[in-house]
């Protein structure tokens, strides 16, 4: 029966959600058949560091003599829009013990929609999850079963499992579902080998089972077989695939009072918990980029440990419900600690927010000064500081190891600058002894006269064709690339970097070939996938193309810098028309390369020197063209860097950026997937081929999902009809108030006029704030001139009167310029400061980013 006051709390996007669920009020002699669903959103105001109701709603349901009762709540995904709402599962017992179940979802409105509903003769009581759809899934009688708005009804799951550990929603694996199973064994079957196996050691097996997929996966890539059976709770960091492999990162509590983190499969380190019964563990990520496991224990006490030390850094007790949100609208996430009882009217009367910094606000009531809460709090105090100290070692330890790699990288770098200026000076090169490095052979030392000598013989004469790396060429349609790639023991001024073709043919009149330039910049982002005990995590893996504006060879290239990649190799390419060139037979071309190097004299740049260096030849007939010699293999598995930069290199570059206010940008990975059938590229995986048949066939495109709501589109297509079509097919799978915006690219003249611009508005900034500054210092100075200038002058009139020597009338003066020259040392006002720093702030922004977006166009 549905008792006369029920109620759920739940946090979403900063705010307090608090449910309660009451009857109706009728007046005596009546049958009360309705049910109310009231709602309440909470916000905490700063001011007076309570929660205040920010707005209510209401849903009322007719339950007849029955009872109607909140199951649980949560915040899911809706299917239709993709954004995240509170959801309430809502029981109502029916007749001959039938149950009946909905769910409703809360709008920003404060508007419940039913969204789902269904039957069960049964009772839900175990492992219940709410998640994406929203879906429901729970475990009966050893089996899962679910539903979800797509499937309308409810479906069982392939498989028997004793309980549920995790549950949850994987980027390109859909929903997983981590549970463990008792072995059972088997009446006719193979009993040495079950007798042998792990499942029947440990007499139960942990798992994982993809809804979607419909395919059950190893558990021994989460944590080994040995901790299936005292495992209580688990909690998913990570989960990454690579290369048919899964990369994980999880934690998890046991019954033996232990949080025990998990990487690979692998166990990493364990907390022992100082509390009984552990069943829910929640991650909370503070200031600082600092991540905390917040775990709830079935006593009603709480701890929160420390990912860097791994240890308890604060513990409370009595606590009726744990939260993780922005509360204070920082960026960074708190822990809502909601104290008191079931009796108490009000839910948040007791409370405590905190993120273990410098954010940390009480109720009145839990703030009282009393012995109990004295205690907790010196403990939570010395808990904290032994995480801190565990965490100010492993720091230190870092940062010695840190300085010791900056000694050894000053001396690397020292070194080789001598080395690049004796080449560029033509001067011998000596390396320094093993013992002025401080290095000890571990051969004996023999020198060879002979061998040092052939050393710096090579190294003198070194021919400069030498930096030639690579020379490639590719056909596409009816352009000929062709490719150069210089190693960096070479000082080129990027700006002025070019390629040449010249025949081999006696005729002139096509010698030498008028050709377009191109700089590839490739950047690599290195990351480690594992997460350290001492270094934050740094970002994902990423491997970027960019093109830039084409050039002939006429023309100076301007180019401000370009990047080097990280086996030190700088790529540049050529493109020209090929038909012309199939007029002859057999085609023979010398590349050449023009470039300006640096002239240091005394470690000072004295200018540039232009020179001009073969890189080789290259052939070319209608044989080796129809045979696919030179073709690219972008869609097949044997594609190359060089493929990807002939195919990006002939092709036009446009960028969109794609805004969508109302529902999540997920239907451009499934266009790109379904519609235009686009693969990744194995070389770059940012960017992906078509291969739908027709004219959109091998246009590469590059998906960059800024937030879930905004995203930049960028085309690599042969032309512009190739683009009108992808616009018109992208715009029909889209929202009609999605709005497309085409980027264009700006030209240096005009990034280098904004940025002349900027730097004058940051002078007069500065200028018209010093003389602020100084307008308000002279107002001061002057009127505390003028009081001390009046009292001096009463002082002197006394003396007068009185005749002193003139030695008073010396020390006064003394007093006057001692109090000028203070006048010279003065300080303006908070607020002058404050409002000087902002426009300061703002101007040095401006002219930063117009300089960045200068320095990578």
């Amino acid at each position: 029966m549905l008792s006369d006051r029920q109620e759920q709390i739940l946090s979403y996007n900063g705010e307090v959600l608090i449910f309660h669920l009451s009857k109706a009020k009728c007046g005596e002699g009546t049958v009360n058949k309705t049910a109310r669903l009231h709602v309440r959103r909470m916000v905490f105001d700063s001011d007076t560091k309570l929660f205040v109701q920010k707005s209510s709603g209401l849903f009322s349901m007719h339950g007849g003599h029955l009872g109607i009762e909140m199951v649980c709540c949560s915040c899911a995904a809706d299917f239709r829009t993709g954004i995240n709402l509170p959801c309430i599962l809502m029981k109502k017992k029916g007749k001959n013990s039938v149950f009946k179940y909905f769910l409703l979802l809360l709008h920003n409105s404060n508007e419940f929609e039913p969204c789902l509903n269904f039957k069960l003769d049964y009772d839900l009581k175990e492992d219940i999850r709410l998640f994406t759809g929203p879906s429901v899934l729970w475990r009966h009688a050893q089996k899962l079963f679910y539903i979800s708005p797509t499937t309308c009804t409810v479906l069982s799951a392939p498989i028997h499992l004793s309980s549920i550990q995790w549950a949850g929603d994987i980027e390109n694996e859909g929903i997983i579902v981590l549970g463990v199973r008792t072995v059972c064994l088997p009446e006719g079957g193979d009993w040495q080998k079950l007798c042998s196996s792990d499942e029947a050691i440990w007499g139960s097996k942990f798992f994982g089972y993809s809804l979607e997929n419909q395919k059950i996966l190893s558990g021994t890539c989460f944590l080994p077989y040995a901790y299936s059976t005292v495992v209580s709770c688990v909690h998913v960091c990570k989960f990454n695939v690579l290369k048919s492999q899964f990369i994980t990162s999880v934690v998890a509590v046991t019954h033996k009072n232990q949080l025990i983190w998990f990487q690979d499969g692998l166990p990493k380190d364990v907390c022992q918990l100082p509390y009984e019964e552990p069943y829910l563990i929640q991650i909370a990520t503070t200031s600082g980029n600092n991540l905390f496991f917040i775990v709830s224990f079935a006593s009603g006490d709480v701890c929160a440990v420390w990912k860097d030390s791994f240890q308890v850094a604060a513990k409370w007790e009595k606590v009726k419900s744990v939260l993780v949100d922005d509360f204070m609208g920082t960026g960074t996430e708190q822990i809502l600690l909601v104290f008191g009882d079931r009796t108490n009217a009000d839910i948040l009367s007791s409370f405590r927010i905190t993120d273990f910094g410098e954010i940390n606000y009480s109720s009145e009531i839990s703030c009282k000064e009393d012995a109990p809460v004295t205690a907790e709090l010196q403990e939570n105090g010395s808990l904290t500081i032994q995480a801190l100290e565990a965490r100010l070692q492993a720091g230190y330890t870092s940062v010695q190891k840190l300085q010791q790699h900056l000694v050894l990288k000053e001396k690397v770098l020292f070194e080789s600058c001598r080395a690049l200026i004796n080449l560029v000076q033509e001067r011998e090169h000596v390396l320094p002894t093993a013992e002025e490095e401080g290095l000890v052979s571990l051969w004996d030392d023999t020198e060879n006269p002979f061998s040092s000598l052939n050393k710096e013989t090579a190294l003198a004469s070194k021919d400069p064709e030498q930096i030639i790396e690579n020379l490639w060429q590719r056909v596409v349609d009816d352009s000929l690339v062709i490719g150069v790639q210089i190693t960096e023991s070479l000082n080129l001024s990027l700006n002025d970097v070019s390629l040449s073709l010249v025949m081999d043919q006696d005729s002139t009149s096509f010698s030498p070939i008028r050709c377009q330039n191109k700089i590839v910049k490739l950047n690599k982002a290195f990351s480690a996938i594992s997460i350290s005990s001492c270094q934050i995590e740094p970002p994902t893996k990423k491997i970027k193309l960019d093109f830039h504006s084409k050039n002939y060879v006429k023309k100076e290239y301007h180019e401000r810098s370009c990047k080097v990649l990280a086996d030190g190799v700088k790529t540049f390419i050529a493109v020209t028309q090929l038909s012309p060139l199939l007029a002859f037979r057999n085609v023979r071309c010398t590349v050449l390369l023009h470039a300006k190097r640096r002239k240091h004299q005394d470690g000072v740049l004295q200018g540039n020197k232009k020179i001009t260096l073969m890189c080789g030849k290259i052939s070319l007939n209608l044989g080796d063209i129809s045979s696919g010699k030179y073709s690219i293999n972008l869609l097949n598995d044997n594609s190359t860097m060089e493929d990807v930069f002939a195919i990006l290199g002939v092709s036009l570059k446009f960028s969109f950026h794609i805004v969508s206010s109302e529902c999540t940008l997920t239907l451009v990975n499934m266009w790109l997937q379904e519609q235009m059938k686009c693969t990744s590229i194995k070389e770059c995986p940012e960017n992906m081929v078509c291969h739908k048949l027709g004219s959109l066939h091998g246009t590469v495109f590059n998906w960059n999902l800024k937030t879930p709501f905004k995203g930049n589109l960028t085309l690599f297509c042969r032309n512009k009809a190739v683009l009108f079509q992808c616009l018109h097919s992208l715009v029909n799978i889209l929202p009609p108030n999605c709005k497309i915006k085409y980027q264009r690219l700006e030209s240096k003249d005009i990034l280098a006029n904004q940025f002349v611009l900027a730097l004058e508005k940051e002078m007069v900034t500065l200028r018209e704030s010093f003389s602020a500054a100084e307008s308000e210092l002279g107002d001061n100075f002057i009127s505390r001139y003028e009081a001390g200038k009046m009292v001096n002058s009463v002082a002197v009139a006394s003396l007068l009167d009185n005749k002193q020597p003139m030695q008073q009338f010396r020390k006064e003066l003394q007093c006057d310029q001692k109090q000028s020259t203070l006048g010279m040392n003065q300080t303006v006002s908070g607020n002058l400061y404050r409002g000087i720093a902002l426009k300061m702030a703002e101007a040095q922004l401006n002219s930063d980013m117009i300089a960045w977006k200068l320095n990578n166009s």
